[in-house]
């Protein structure tokens, strides 16, 4: 697998550690959006693309995250503890819906990415710096499946 492109776009949003939001093109067939870069305490770092986890209302049977404390659909209240916690004792409350299954892959875009993200860092401070076009939303450049 070949990472063939990075887009980044650069988040102002003053002390936040959210950086930016990337694309990454493998192979220059697939591409995964939303991959956030984040300012963590040991530098910066890549996180994959995420759900929010749901759960069901025992009255209505309606999806509702895990933080609701009433159901979206009807009003009941919830009840607490929902949450499952992973392995370090945080709560659980997203999912990964694309992520590197080994350690190897992971070093590979993580490496290749906050590289990316840096270049655009430095990008930004010349005058004339303008931010790249959307990179999450546009399927423009996707064919249609004909059948």
């Amino acid at each position: 697998m070949e990472i063939t492109e990075v887009r980044v776009k650069l988040v102002s949003n003053g002390d936040e550690r959210l950086k930016a939001f990337c694309s990454m093109t493998l192979d220059n067939e697939f591409v995964i959006r939303d991959i956030k870069v984040i300012e963590g305490t040991n530098g910066h770092f890549v996180a994959m693309p995420s759900r929010k986890l749901t759960d069901h209302c025992e009255n209505c049977g309606s999806k509702n995250h895990l933080r609701a404390k009433f159901c979206n659909n009807c009003g009941k209240k919830l009840p607490e503890g929902r949450v499952k916690e992973d392995n370090k004792g945080r709560m659980k409350l997203h999912a990964d819906i694309a992520h590197p299954i080994n350690a190897e892959c992971r070093r590979r875009i993580q490496e290749t990415v906050i590289s990316a993200f840096e270049k655009e860092m430095e990008k930004s401070k010349q005058e004339d710096y303008k931010p790249p076009e959307e990179i999450s939303e546009s399927d423009e450049d996707v064919p249609e499946v004909v059948s």
